[in-house]
């Protein structure tokens, strides 16, 4: 994949699910260089959390594969009330996110939203939605996401150069959480073999629909990693209690599990080797084109 990639800057976008999917990336590709010091990180960790932009140079192949946090991929804001303070944060459903400046022209770029979609990461729905001026007294998550989504796919069609950029979406990752979510005591430990009965797994995500009737609507061809339903299966694939050191050592409180984000290797590798599938099998003639 390397080889396909020289000179070229790949850049994933969304939240922490997308980060995995980078993750997974970086690592499959360093693991196939004999001198691992022929990557390195173009800046200090500090700095990209602050920032929430990651990128990893393979120095022979002159290609780097990146991160941007995007969570929304629409514009966190901030208000000031009647009187200047205090600041109220919103969401501006109708302005794409200002790092878009850091991977518009990139070669290929893989989008994803979906997780921080829900009535906890959105204040319910209230005083939280902005358009224009204006902040929505309430509004139900799912016509925000639509909106959110237009105004990305309106950005997509008008702004990035779709005979030299390649752009994905990858599908929504499935949860699973027993007993509880992620702050209310949720688990996942324990759990050895994938499901296997059909009938077990949840229903396709409302977000998914969204997303799907967006980007049909769309002038620029958008290709869609639907991993939604394979991820499902995979009760077994989540740190679940084995996080990062440190995590869950605070004495008298609740151990919190991750059961949405992946271990790896893993999941997320399979994510990759879609993405290098189409690479290789939709994009023949764009690949030839521009020397890949």
């Amino acid at each position: 994949m390397l080889h396909m990639l020289r000179g070229k800057r790949v850049v994933f976008v969304g939240d922490s699910l997308n980060r995995n999917m980078w993750q997974s990336l970086v690592c499959a590709l360093r693991a196939s260089l004999k001198d691992k010091s022929r990557i390195y990180e173009v800046s200090g960790r500090r700095e990209f959390r602050i920032q929430g932009f990651f990128s990893f140079k393979f120095k022979d192949y002159g290609c780097s594969i990146d991160f941007v946090k995007s969570p929304f991929l629409v514009q966190e804001w901030k208000v000031l009330p009647n009187g200047g303070v205090p600041q109220r944060e919103t969401l501006r459903l109708d302005m794409i996110q200002a790092s878009k400046s850091q991977y518009y022209d990139a070669d290929i770029i893989i989008f994803n939203t979906g997780h921080w979609w829900n009535h906890d990461k959105t204040k319910n729905g209230r005083n939280y939605f902005q358009e224009g001026n204006h902040v929505y007294e309430r509004l139900e998550v799912s016509e925000a996401l639509r909106k959110a989504l237009k105004t990305w796919a309106k950005w997509v069609d008008t702004t990035v150069d779709s005979t030299r950029t390649r752009v994905f979406f990858t599908g929504f990752s499935a949860s699973h959480y027993r007993g509880g979510q992620w702050n209310s005591g949720g688990k996942c430990d324990g759990e050895r073999q994938p499901i296997t009965n059909e009938s077990y797994l949840s229903a396709y995500p409302w977000t998914m629909g969204i997303v799907e009737e967006v980007i049909a609507e769309m002038k620029t061809p958008v290709f869609y990693l639907n991993i939604t339903k394979m991820t499902d299966y995979r009760k077994d694939g989540h740190p679940s209690r084995y996080r990062e050191p440190g995590f869950n050592d605070n004495k008298g409180h609740r151990m919190v599990q991750d059961c949405s984000h992946w271990c790896l290797p893993g999941i997320p590798d399979s994510w990759n080797e879609l993405l290098y599938s189409t690479l290789l099998i939709a994009h023949t003639n764009f690949m030839s084109s521009t020397n890949y």
